[in-house]
């Protein structure tokens, strides 16, 4: 997405000297090619100037129709008429270009301030221009403006040359090194972060306890050293409370062990396939899945692999999404000491059933048996106590023993459920669960994703709750007919959910106690159309809404987006904590929005602990039969971006910027909440999300919050469906969607420049702290390099976008790896320094985990398997890390 960043880092290598004339290095063929430039250096320098100069003078002159900056037409003249001089050997070359450069100084710290990466773009181009008009065998060459005499009037006009003026050059001089050091200077200033401290004390004191979550289906808590659930637990706060690695010593994580699990992206693949499990950690044994579903346990102390189960998903071009982010675990009823394996096993899902095949050596077997005893692969493989649930992109729900891998025969129909009954439609490839469905007691509740703007006439986004043991339907909650929560009849194709009505494709929480389980919802589709909404529809998309355990009726819901035609899908797992306020204690609910707001609401009655408002919202520009919320709600806790200007435009050089700034002023864009429009409307913050399904980790204990907020703006486009063509579509999120069965396709992507630069300048990327109970943000840093996003390895910090999520530990330390950059990263909770970072061998677009060993060493695992859509290095990676003394 975000891939062509050559240009921008040799603009930037010249800058700082690297590269100028580079070609005339040692190389025999490059001399000879020197040698034959240098004598026409002044030619040389005109004509490329020239070739600049043209689209300047184009492009500014309509940039200036639209109402924009009359710079870059400025900028065009003068260049031209410098290139002009510079080709007759005009003296006078040097004071135009030096005046020219003076305006643009100027230009440059009105518009973009003591920014260095904003100050780079502006200056860039005429700085280099400016030192090869220095170089002796240019200005050298110049002559001094004739000055023509009649000696009388009857006597011809003769010609004198006028001495040159050294002013000129001098000008140019001075003006390209004050240029030059007033750009080198703003590198010392940090024009972008806002740096602040969290207030971590009050896990110090000694009457301090974090409520981490409900006990496991057995009765008994997920131990400190484990990982029971996608969040860590189903409060989805992605905390530990271990400390062993803590701000001191994580300096010294080094690689424990590293895997491959031979799942990779075949060529047959959707563009956005990617690898974004986490982990759980049970007994001693790994679980987690891979893009195409398959389920793996692994030893937690070695990463060997126990057992494999592959669903044999198949490939199929019409889903949006090849990804999965986790599996799910019910305790049972036996006891934990059921759920470790007990053998060594490969399993496969041949023929529709799994076989468990050859175990390994036995020696590793024994080694492994030994761990947990008692258990057998023969009661194992036929009914289940625990179990693991993974879903697949066929729109499967599978149970298997943790064991062995095996289907649990007592759930569903072989261990399995079709998540396709009941539905109206059901194309191959349109619903399918990417996110683990949560397990509350002895109930599993299932949710899906709809591929967006596909088809008007979809599957259904219905949520439907479980037996965890026999797989019967308990109840049914569909967004488009909340009140009718009875279950189902299964085989009864007359009863059918409603169609296209808006889903929950991230991963939920629960409250037990409470009887609540909390679901971040999503939009009908077509997202960008709110015609084809009913009034439930309209009141329970994009919100978080708390359902029944029991019933599944709808206890509370709140809004993020009125009529939302942005697809700005809730979605993030909300996280649970109980939190101190002057109030008094309460239970509190953690959200956060693609628009970058974070709602902190109490999780009972769904009420705002940090206050929400509303604000007025823009009107125009809508297609016929359409209409907007006069206004939409934001939250007292925002990272939400100021509005885009003109000024704000960026890109590798003065032509692409001046190009951003063009689309810039064609789009339809009064701020956050623009309708989209035929013309083409710029959203910001854009579908990207500032926040997404990585969601934020919280501190139960000090009740402060950890993220990554992004900025990427997108544009959208509504397409008549006449004047579509031979278009092609539907091949993922982004790019032309058609729709089917509405009056127009619409047409999504990232807001960048003719170079693929995002046209906003930088930082796209960020971490961030804040203090949940006041809503007061502590710091706001920029983070990562784009070392991976150009062919040239340069750790220029920019800060770059990134999909995935953090974790806390109790020991002061977050974790985060989601950048564009195959980096994994540890930081100061407190104040976001970043005290350990290393290289990984694929992206790390996932959230990682902690856990204890067997040997009762602290361990941190992540996925790095790179991300489809953002162009992050694929891989099939698993790599776990503890302190060097402890590593192998």
């Amino acid at each position: 997405m975000i891939q062509r960043f050559f240009s921008l880092f040799i603009i930037y290598a010249c800058i700082d000297g690297r590269l100028i004339f580079a070609g005339c290095r040692s190389v025999h063929v490059h001399l000879l090619l020197c040698k034959q430039v240098i004598p026409l250096m002044e030619k040389f320098v005109a004509i490329i100037m020239a070739v600049f100069a043209v689209p300047l003078l184009v492009g500014g002159a309509y940039l200036l129709s639209l109402g924009g900056s009359p710079y870059y037409l400025f900028a065009g003249i003068a260049m031209l008429t410098t290139a002009f001089l510079l080709f007759k050997k005009h003296w006078s070359a040097y004071g135009v270009y030096a005046i020219f450069i003076v305006v643009t100084l100027v230009w440059a710290l009105w518009e973009s301030g003591f920014y260095w990466w904003a100050l780079a773009t502006r200056l860039g181009f005429p700085l280099i221009f400016g030192v090869l008009m220095l170089l002796p065998w240019v200005f050298k060459k110049m002559h001094g403006v004739p000055n023509q005499v009649a000696t009388d009037a009857n006597s011809p006009i003769t010609s004198n040359t006028v001495k040159k003026n050294p002013l000129y050059y001098w000008g140019l001089l001075a003006s390209v090194v004050v240029g030059a050091l007033l750009s080198f200077g703003s590198l010392a200033n940090n024009a972008t972060d806002k740096l602040g401290e969290l207030d971590l004390t009050a896990s110090d004191k000694d009457d301090t306890s974090a409520n981490l979550g409900d006990p496991l289906s057995n009765g008994q808590q997920t131990p400190e050293g484990e990982w029971s659930a996608y969040g860590g637990t189903d409060y989805g706060q992605r905390y530990s409370p271990l400390t062993q690695i803590n701000t001191e010593n994580v300096k010294d994580l080094e690689v424990a062990w590293q895997i491959q699990t031979g799942d990779v992206k075949g060529p047959n693949d959707v563009g956005e396939t990617t690898y974004e499990a986490t982990p759980l950690k049970i007994g001693n044994a790994l679980y987690l899945c891979t893009p195409h579903n398959w389920a793996l346990a692994l030893d937690a102390d070695s990463g060997e692999t126990l057992w494999k189960f592959d669903p044999k998903v198949g490939e199929n071009l019409q889903r949006q999404h090849q990804s999965c982010r986790g599996v799910s675990y019910y305790a049972g009823q036996a006891g934990t000491g059921s759920t470790t394996p007990a053998v060594t096993t490969q399993a496969s899902d041949d023929s529709a059933n799994n076989v468990a095949v050859a175990n390994k050596a036995t020696t590793t077997s024994n080694v492994v048996a030994q761990k947990v005893a008692g258990n057998t692969f023969e009661n194992a493989s036929k009914q289940c106590d625990a179990k693991i649930f993974i879903p697949t992109s066929d729109a499967k729900l599978y149970a298997l023993d943790p064991n062995t891998g095996q289907r649990c025969q007592n759930f569903g129909e072989d261990g399995a459920l079709d998540l396709m009954h009941n539905m109206p439609f059901t194309q191959a490839g349109y619903y399918y669960s990417t996110s683990p469905p949560i397990v509350v007691g002895n109930t599993i509740v299932v949710a899906g994703a709809v591929n967006d703007n596909y088809d008007v006439n979809s599957p259904s986004g219905v949520i439907r709750a479980y037996d965890v043991n026999t797989g019967e339907l308990l109840w049914n909650w569909d967004s488009g007919d909340p009140d009718n929560t009875a279950p189902f009849d299964v085989n009864d194709p007359t009863q059918t959910y409603k169609t296209s009505s808006p889903n929950s494709w991230s991963t939920a929480s629960a409250d037990e106690k409470l009887g609540l389980v909390y679901f971040p919802m999503g939009n009908r589709v077509p997202d960008q159309l709110g015609s084809y909404r009913n009034a439930a529809e309209e009141k329970y998309a994009t919100s978080v809404v708390a359902l029944d355990i029991k019933t599944g009726e709808a206890r509370w819901v709140q809004q993020f987006v009125h009529h939302d035609l942005w697809d700005m899908d809730t979605p993030a797992q909300p996280s649970l904590i109980d939190l101190k306020t002057d109030s008094g204690v309460q239970p509190a609910l953690v959200v956060p929005t693609k628009q970058g707001d974070v709602y902190v609401l109490n999780r009972e009655t769904g009420e705002p602990i940090v206050p929400i408002k509303e604000r007025d919202a823009p009107q125009g520009y809508l297609v016929a039969g359409e209409h907007a919320a006069p206004t939409q709600p934001y939250s007292g806790l925002s990272f939400e971006p100021e509005k885009l200007t003109e000024k704000d435009m960026w890109g590798a050089s003065l032509i692409d910027q001046m190009m951003c700034r063009i689309e810039f002023n064609q789009l339809n864009y009064d701020g956050r909440y623009t309708p989209p429009s035929t013309n083409g409307t710029l959203v910001y913050p854009g579908n990207f999300g500032t926040f997404n399904w990585g969601s934020l980790a919280v501190d139960p204990e000090n009740g402060v919050m950890f993220g990554m907020p992004t900025y990427l703006a997108f544009t959208s486009k509504l397409i008549p469906k006449d004047t579509l063509g031979d278009v092609e579509t539907n091949k993922g999120e982004q790019g032309v969607n058609a729709n089917a069965g509405a009056d127009y396709a619409v047409e999504m992507g990232p807001f960048l420049s003719p170079l693929g630069v995002p046209c906003q300048q930088p930082p796209w990327g960020t971490v961030a702290a804040a203090d949940l109970a006041t809503g007061e943000i502590a710091y706001q840093r920029k983070n990562g390099t784009v070392q991976d996003l150009s062919p040239i390895p340069l750790k220029f910090e920019l800060g770059v976008p990134g999909i995935g999520g953090p974790i806390i530990t109790k020991g002061g330390v977050a974790f985060l790896s989601a950048a564009t950059e195959n980096n994994f990263r540890a930081y100061d909770l407190k104040n976001g320094d970043v005290l350990w970072n290393v290289r990984i061998p694929a992206g790390g677009q996932a959230t990682p985990m902690t856990y204890l060993n067997s040997k009762g060493e602290q361990m941190v695992v992540l996925v790095a398997g790179g991300h489809g859509s953002v162009g992050t290095k694929i891989g099939d990676y698993v790599v776990a890390y503890k302190l060097g003394g402890q590593a192998k």
